[in-house]
């Protein structure tokens, strides 16, 4: 009998407060001012006292930058970005010519009626 993998969907690789391995940091406030150097307990007391998140931005660098921001409110813009977006206007055309029926131009205009309608160029 062969063994399947399941597939699951990616979770987020963010870390956030106790997740977060590094000793020190670079701290980030929530206006996005830079507080200097801080240990990661002390980084999350700060944040607590917030009633706010300590949120690794960047672990490529040495010290890891973290910042106090709401994860949740992170999270929900992020997938708001990622969303897509409504109804994009296209552009539609009629063509007219001088040979037209008057049936057909009738059903040109209703059609054009309809693009205008819908939000289209």
């Amino acid at each position: 009998m062969e063994e399947r993998k399941i597939s699951r969907p990616k979770e987020d690789q963010t870390r956030v407060n106790k997740k977060i391995r590094a000793r020190e940091i670079k701290l980030i406030g929530p206006e996005g001012e830079q507080l200097g150097v801080y240990m990661v307990e002390d980084a999350i007391k700060k944040a607590e006292a917030l009633g706010l998140d300590l949120v690794e931005v960047a672990s490529g660098s040495m010290p890891p930058v973290c910042k106090i921001m709401d994860y949740g409110r992170h999270k929900f813009e992020q997938r708001k970005k990622t969303t897509k977006k409504g109804h994009v206007a296209t552009l539609k055309e009629v063509k007219l010519r001088p040979s037209t029926d008057e049936h057909d131009l009738e059903v040109k205009i209703r059609k054009a009626r309809e693009f205008l309608i819908d939000g289209d160029k």
